[in-house]
């Protein structure tokens, strides 16, 4: 198989196959073993990923939703209510300085965590884009394979309709003399 793939190498990227990158590599391998590259990213990204990284990603996909703002001005609009109005002796009285602490250290950790779920979603995106090319590469190389294929069927074909008119040609001239 391996000159196989050094065929290829040459054939299609009219390159050694030292000379080129891993990744190209990997491509060839699988075209001359016709194996599929077909995979679920997501599927196996989300399979690696720790306890902790699940739930920064749950806590980023929550605070990054409607419904996580609804829910927070709910709940700042009962504080605000129950503090300046309700109570005679409020626990949190105006300028509320209570609910803000709470603001302060609520966006003190969920800021972190989003920036990590942001970062893995970036990670997640490099993968991605690097099966995309390898997807894309490949389909480029067994177009390339399948001209090559065509172009060699054509010019059969050529050559045995030539083939045919010389016959032709020569029966005609004997037929003449």
């Amino acid at each position: 198989m391996d000159t196989k793939v050094r065929d290829l190498a040459e054939r299609l990227l009219s390159r050694g196959y030292d000379d080129l990158p891993e990744r190209e590599q990997r491509v060839l391998r699988r075209i001359a073993a016709r194996a599929a590259i077909s995979r679920n990213i997501n599927e196996a990204f989300h399979e690696r990923l720790t306890f902790g990284q699940r739930v920064a990603d749950r806590v980023a996909s929550f605070g990054g939703s409607w419904s996580f703002i609804f829910l927070f001005a709910a709940v700042i609009l009962c504080w605000v209510s129950v503090n300046a109005w309700l109570l005679t002796v409020p626990a949190d009285p105006y300028p509320f300085v209570f609910l803000n602490l709470i603001l302060s250290m609520l966006a003190a950790i969920q800021a972190p965590v989003i920036m990590m779920s942001q970062n893995r979603q970036a990670a997640k995106d490099r993968v991605a884009a690097a099966h995309d090319y390898e997807v894309n590469l490949k389909s480029e190389l067994e177009i390339m394979s399948l001209h090559e294929k065509l172009d060699a069927l054509r010019q059969r074909e050529l050559v045995d309709h030539f083939a045919r008119i010389e016959e032709r040609i020569e029966t005609l001239l004997n037929g003449r003399r």
